[in-house]
Formats: structure tokens, C-alpha cells, sequence
């Protein structure tokens, strides 16, 4: 398991770092001091968890989860902070565990456990045989149906209460989110914004534009798509293993 530590507290890394040494099969591949180092690393490195302070300069622990929940593959995260007052918030930040400080080695180790089970679970789902996935996005049209192959997607964009899916045919409207989407896709589609999805083989390049926006040329796309300044860090990593 590579780990992630992020915390502002030098002390407070080295004694994690300590304890995670005494766990077989855990290896800490990089640190950080706050929010935005813990994006940057997971970005470069690819833990398979990040051990996360709440309280950190800049852009805290749970702004931090947040993004992390966009990234592909997304680590894990146990939020490791002196404070229990956020526990709420870190569930819903989806964190896999929350470990008041000084974490206990036995209470470490535990929330390692909850992590292999989360990975081993996630790795199921995407060994899972083809035909127990969807293969098709159905869309509906005046009392019919439409079935959309999803090799034919192009990308999804998010338009108040529906979903347009651009495909090889055309566009049709969906009646579902596009978090539930990239949840069932993940492997297929990455998030270049809030509200977009884009299929990865259909990504060719990443450019900036003359206002300085980076945008996704696409292969079969009539114009290219903005990307948000919160996916570009990891949409370039993506591209890189396309």
C-alpha cells in the first residue's frame, strides 16, 4: 500500500511515518505540509491512501478531500487531526476513516484494514465481467427509447436536471447525474469539469487557449472543451498514460 502523509506538523508526520514503518506491506512514498502539496504528490505519486490532516494552511483537509474525490484512480482517505468536531464533514467528504491524534497504532491499523477492503472491493468491481455492466445509456424520445452504446459517447455534459450525451449520432438527453455516471464509468470517462465528463480515448490534446484557459481537443469533438482549473493538474497526468 503506498501512502500519502500530509500534515502541517513536522512532528506529526514522523510519528505517523513510524508507525505505518511497524505495518507489513505499507510504504509512505511521499509528504506534505498542507492542502495543496497532498494534491500536487497524489497527482505525481498515486498513493493508494492519503493520510490527511483537517487543519492545515491554505487549502485544508477537507477542501483537499474534495478534490481527491475527482481523481483517477482516487486514493483513499483517512483524515488524521487533532480535533473530532469534523467527523460529519469528513464522511461526506468521503473518507474511509477518521483518526483523532495521538493516533493509537491499534486504531492505525484498523483504518489500514478498512483501506484493503475499500481497495480490494474497488478492484472487484472493475475486474467485474462485462456483461454485468451497462453497455448502453438509454435515452428517452417522445414515448420511445433510445439506446446509446457507450463506445459511441463521446462525452456527457451536465445541463440543470439532465445529462446531453454527445455521441456518434448525435446528442440526446439523459434523466441522470454525472457523478453517478462517472461512478459507473470511471473506467472510461474522466472529469475535465464540474459538469463534463469526456470519454478518454477521445481526448487528443491539451491546450491553452488565448485567454489562458486550458481546454481538451477532441477526436471527434466540433470544438474544443474547457477545462476547469481544478482537473487540469490531473487530466495532464491522465493524458500521459493514454
Amino acid at each position: 500500500m503506498r501512502v500519502v502523509i500530509a500534515d502541517d506538523e513536522p512532528l506529526a508526520r514522523q510519528r505517523l511515518r513510524d508507525l505505518l514503518a511497524e505495518q507489513p506491506g505499507v510504504e509512505v512514498v511521499g509528504e506534505a505540509g498542507d492542502g495543496r502539496e497532498a494534491l500536487h504528490a497524489c497527482a505525481e505519486l498515486r498513493p493508494d491512501l492519503v493520510l490527511l490532516d483537517i487543519a492545515m494552511p491554505g487549502i485544508d483537509g477537507l477542501e483537499a478531500a474534495r478534490h481527491l474525490a475527482a481523481f483517477e484512480p482516487r486514493p483513499a482517505v483517512v483524515f488524521c487531526t487533532a480535533y473530532d468536531a469534523h467527523a460529519l464533514s469528513a464522511f461526506e467528504a468521503q473518507a474511509i476513516d477518521y483518526l483523532v491524534k495521538p493516533v493509537r497504532p491499534e486504531r492505525l491499523a484498523a483504518a489500514l484494514e478498512r483501506v484493503r477492503t475499500f481497495a480490494a472491493g474497488r478492484e472487484r468491481a472493475a475486474q467485474a465481467p462485462s456483461a454485468q455492466r451497462r453497455t448502453h445509456l438509454c435515452a428517452r424520445l417522445r414515448g420511445s427509447l433510445r439506446l446509446i452504446p457507450i463506445e459511441d459517447v463521446h462525452y456527457l455534459r451536465a445541463e440543470e436536471k439532465y445529462v446531453v450525451v454527445h455521441h456518434a449520432r448525435g446528442e440526446d438527453l439523459i434523466e441522470e447525474s454525472l457523478k453517478s455516471l462517472e461512478e459507473e464509468f470511471g473506467d472510461r470517462f474522466v472529469r475535465i469539469h464540474r459538469n463534463c465528463l469526456v470519454a478518454r480515448h477521445e481526448i487528443v490534446e491539451l491546450r491553452r487557449a488565448a485567454d489562458g484557459h486550458v481546454q481538451a481537443v477532441l477526436r471527434h469533438g466540433p470544438h474544443p472543451l474547457e477545462v476547469s482549473r481544478r482537473c487540469v493538474a490531473h487530466l495532464r497526468e491522465t493524458v500521459k498514460h493514454l
